[in-house]
């Protein structure tokens, strides 16, 4: 990145080094004053007030488990519609244990026009990261609370532009993931012509950072990330440029620190450390951007 920015660390960049390609379309957020785990994403024009009627499980059981959903709803078709909350019910007798099990029903079986990512269903993929009750986490592997009493909220990540529904536009996040160079980079070639080979203790050094799956859940949970999204590069995408500057194989370290010495890529991560509290792969994204802080600090 430093060919693609130059700025000192006690200066900001005079430009944004990305920028969205879409500004029209509705945008998500988090209620800053809820905190976010309590918020809820919006767009930029307020939720429809208007209700739109409930849709129930066409199939119920004989003894039903009701619980109601309510999934955030909006139409690139339709852009002049404000986007709106969508009521759906469903009997949880019939219904699988996880979130994503209760959308593709809904898909299925009540409202084909429902929208929004999913793929591998074990936590692998990430596609299906969304805002569910005030968290950012992977539909596939949040449980459906079994109180059928109080309804669950759904929406997409915060902070993004929406695609449709519950679909975020991550083009900004691929755009910096790809600037840091996410692959081993080196020129000295091993004397077998084999692997490149590392020792168990350096191995163990990417524990926690390998495992990233690229979700999304933790840049967009960061306050830091949502204000400075077009120069901040973000927990998620500082953890995966972390693990390349731990790697014992690569050789382009010095090249990887300079390109983050400015006062933005890194130094705005100011340790709130939402982006640890909500991954659900359990990693701890801040610990990483504090160590590459420690590597900025020797250069």
């Amino acid at each position: 990145m430093a060919a693609l920015r130059s700025t000192s660390r006690l200066m900001a960049a005079s430009r944004p080094l990305f920028r969205p390609a879409v500004f029209s379309r509705s945008y998500a957020t988090v209620d800053p004053i809820a905190g976010f785990t309590e918020a809820t994403s919006q767009s930029t024009q307020p939720v429809s007030e208007k209700k739109s009627p409930t849709v129930k499980d066409p199939k119920p059981s004989e003894n039903p488990r009701v619980k109601t959903f309510h999934i955030y709803r909006w139409n690139p078709d339709t852009p002049t519609e404000k986007p709106r909350m969508q009521s759906y019910t469903l009997d949880l007798n019939k219904t699988g244990p996880m979130m994503l099990d209760a959308l593709i029903r809904i898909k299925n079986e009540i409202d084909p026009t429902l929208t929004f990512r999913r793929s591998c269903r074990e936590g692998i993929c990430g596609s299906c990261a969304m805002n569910i009750d005030g968290v950012n986490t992977l539909a596939c592997l949040c449980r459906i609370p079994t109180e059928t009493e109080k309804a669950s909220r759904i929406y997409p990540l915060p902070h993004t532009y929406v695609v449709k529904d519950l679909v975020p536009d991550l083009t900004q996040f691929y755009k910096q993931y790809k600037s840091i160079k996410p692959y081993l980079q080196r020129d000295t070639k091993t004397e077998d012509g084999l692997e490149n080979r590392q020792s168990p203790e350096d191995r163990r050094k990417l524990d926690g950072l390998y495992e990233c799956i690229l979700c999304a859940c933790c840049s967009t949970s960061c306050p830091s990330y949502w204000w400075n999204s077009e120069e901040y590069l973000g927990p998620a995408i500082l953890l995966q440029s972390y693990r390349w500057l731990a790697d014992s194989r690569d050789e382009r370290t010095a090249e990887r620190k300079q390109a983050l010495d400015n006062s933005m890529s890194v130094y705005r991560c100011h340790t709130i450390l939402n982006c640890s509290r909500t991954c659900p792969k359990g990693l701890n994204p801040g610990k990483a951007i504090a160590e590459i802080k420690k590597m900025m600090a020797a250069i």
